[in-house]
């Protein structure tokens, strides 16, 4: 018998190696609950379905409130651009020191009243509830869920706080002049050190004991559909102060307000909500929240319990969604995938899984390769088998059902990411990688050619007219395979080191399952791969 006849007659007695005679293996690995889907797959998009009687109320409204309601928002703009003004001369764009004294005074007041009214105008009734609590007593605001540039209205209410804002912004005629009217805490895109900026901004303001005005800071960082609260951002939480939190409802039948990245255009958004007879808003101040000694020294932590306590008010639950994952989104869209595909709670993944956004993008090239070709842009049986090269086997079938952590028979990005950090990537060390090199590196010459290959996946994956050319010439720069070529393709492809692994957990079980008059004896093999590591190859070759 050939050694490569004798090493298919070792594989063939693995468990479960032949398709016909086993049934599926069970997972090697248990589910783990912080990797469950979110309660909301999709917070950031919007789909409000209107009948024909509604689309006609709008249109009719629409004639005469429309131009009623532009012309009043546009007139009381021109009307608080001179107080606005009066206020911000002389100041430089990015203060240093807050405004004061007779400007503040004079030009507050009617700032707020003309915000009001402009509110008003566009047909928005306000209901408030709580206290707006004191610059001594909560230095930050923090309003949550954000879902519409109508959110601007929370900072009318509160008294017309500093608000977080782009620098471009306040560059922006008429508009820009009334932002600057706020003494905003301006963050620029171009500045690299814009971020830790804005910080140390923020704490100055909010430990300055009331000289600077109170902050208001829509922690969630971009607009969701009010279905969850996504990750708070931490840059509200840092300076360790008491912190007011400010819930907005908009409980109308018809939403026209919800602002998100798959939905209806800021210009369609205002169109609609004019043309409404009212549009109903509630803003209620919670009591204030002050930080303990631990989460003064950990804005996580203080940020995760101001939201879990936001959202047990408002009845929603919370998501590990963030404004990286509206990025994922854009990003499968443009590799002609569904939109939401991309959708992976990046802050759990990156946090639990130690991955950047650049490392999960890149994942995303890699799913879109596989699942561009199916319905849906989820990856099914066939599609992972083909990808890898493989027939549909009993072990390409439990390392499917591994990455399918919901069992719904296809594998979704945000599974495909898990899969990769959990179950691959930990299995593909440089130590796997030459014990598999060696096992089917059968004549044990320092390279493996196409028999040995194909002899070694014919047994282990039970298949024994498994044609394995294809995956062979994409490995291979040659007839045969060295250890380098075999080592950095397995890097690129952590995907096969999985089904190596469970094979040799099998063949292992297996093995010591036998009764001990009948295990092979150890056997001493010389180590083409590693030379220099005698007793490790030894130990390596003996258990296969």
């Amino acid at each position: 018998m050939s050694q490569c006849a004798e090493a298919a007659a070792v594989a063939a007695t693995v468990p479960g190696a032949d398709m016909g005679k086993s049934g599926l293996r069970p997972p090697m690995v248990p589910r783990q609950a912080s990797f469950f889907p979110p309660p909301v797959p999709n917070p950031f998009v919007q789909q409000t379905r209107m009948g024909a009687a509604r689309r006609l109320q709008i249109f009719f409204l629409g004639i005469i409130l429309l131009p009623i309601r532009a012309l009043l928002v546009a007139l009381i703009i021109l009307l608080a651009w001179p107080f606005a003004a009066l206020s911000t001369a002389c100041c430089p764009e990015k203060l240093t020191h807050p405004v004061t004294g007779w400007k503040r005074n004079i030009t507050q007041p009617i700032l707020k009243f003309l915000g009001h009214a402009m509110f008003f105008s566009m047909g928005f009734i306000v209901t408030v509830k709580g206290k707006v609590a004191s610059p001594a007593e909560a230095p930050i605001f923090v309003a949550a869920p954000h879902s519409t540039f109508f959110d601007g209205i929370a900072c009318v209410v509160a008294g017309l706080p500093s608000m977080v804002s782009r620098k471009e912004n306040v560059q922006v005629p008429l508009i820009g002049r009334l932002l600057r009217a706020l003494q905003p805490v301006l963050v620029s895109r171009i500045d690299p050190d814009s971020r830790k900026n804005t910080i140390n901004e923020i704490v100055r303001r909010a430990t300055s004991r009331g000289q600077w005005p109170q902050i208001l800071v829509f922690p969630e960082g971009t607009c969701t559909n009010r279905s969850c609260l996504i990750t708070f951002k931490p840059g509200a939480f840092i300076p360790g102060v008491p912190v007011q939190p400010v819930l907005l409802r908009y409980p109308n039948k018809l939403d026209t307000v919800t602002w998100t990245w798959q939905g209806y255009t800021f210009i369609q958004l205002c169109m609609l909500t004019f043309c409404q007879p009212f549009t109903k808003v509630e803003v209620e101040f919670m009591p204030v929240q002050v930080p303990n000694d631990e989460e003064k020294n950990d804005p996580i932590l203080f940020a995760g319990r101001v939201r879990n306590l936001m959202a047990k008010t408002l009845g929603i639950p919370v998501t590990d969604h963030t404004y990286e994952d509206c990025r994922l989104m854009i990003s499968a869209g443009q590799l002609t995938l569904p939109m939401e595909a991309g959708l992976v709670e990046f802050t759990k993944i990156s946090r639990k899984l130690k991955l950047d956004w650049d490392g999960i993008r890149k994942h995303l090239d890699e799913y879109a390769t596989i699942a561009s070709s199916s319905k849906g842009g989820r990856i099914g049986i066939e599609e992972f088998a083909e990808y890898l090269k493989l027939p549909v086997s009993d072990v390409l079938r439990q390392l499917f059902a591994l990455f399918d952590r919901n069992h719904d028979g296809s594998i979704d990005f945000r599974e495909y990411v898990i899969g990769l950090a959990v179950l691959c990537n930990p299995a593909n060390t440089e130590d796997i990688i030459q014990v598999a090199f060696k096992l089917f590196d059968v004549d044990e010459d320092g390279y493996i050619t196409e028999e040995e290959f194909s002899t070694i996946l014919q047994a282990a994956l039970g298949v024994p007219d498994l044609d394995v050319s294809g995956l062979f010439k994409e490995i291979a720069q040659g007839d045969s395979v060295s250890y380098e070529e075999f080592k950095s393709f397995a890097l690129k492809h952590p995907e096969y080191a999985k089904i190596f692994t469970t094979y040799l957990d099998l063949q292992t079980c297996h093995v010591f399952s036998l009764p001990k008059e009948v295990q092979p004896t150890p056997s001493v093999a010389s180590n083409k791969v590693s030379p220099e590591n005698h007793d490790e190859s030894t130990s390596d070759k003996k258990d296969d």
